[in-house]
């Protein structure tokens, strides 16, 4: 399956920005969707992600109450909508599939979109 992210831009802190990521096939009911992010200089980091059978949502403490993952399965799309946005939400921003339904490591996701660039201006 091939992901195709789009949504990043520049925001002023305290702005929102929504992600996009659009498979290129159907996503099955075992998977689990997701974003993770990587700032300059740092590892990549789990952002979000969701059961795409029961669109249960699982998102790190950072983002808690700011970001919201959700998906539309008859678009083969998930989405993160980013509320109050900082400037250290300022990264890269990748979706993944896992077909294992992993939840957190990336290493357990097997395909990847190309990055979306989110800045954040303080």
């Amino acid at each position: 399956v091939q992901l195709q992210a789009s949504g990043g831009g520049l925001v002023q802190a305290g702005g929102s920005l929504r992600l996009s990521c659009a498979a290129s096939r159907r996503i099955f009911s075992s998977h689990v969707m997701g974003w993770f992010r990587q700032a300059p200089g740092k590892e990549r980091e789990f952002v979000a992600t969701i059961r795409w059978g029961t669109g249960r949502q699982y998102s790190a403490d950072s983002v808690k109450g700011r970001f919201t993952i959700s998906r539309d399965s008859a678009k083969n799309t998930v989405y993160l909508q980013m509320n109050s946005l900082k400037s250290e939400d300022t990264a890269l921003y990748f979706c993944a599939d896992s077909v294992r339904g992993a939840l957190y490591s990336g290493r357990s996701f097997d395909h990847w979109g190309q990055g979306t660039l989110v800045t954040v201006s303080s």
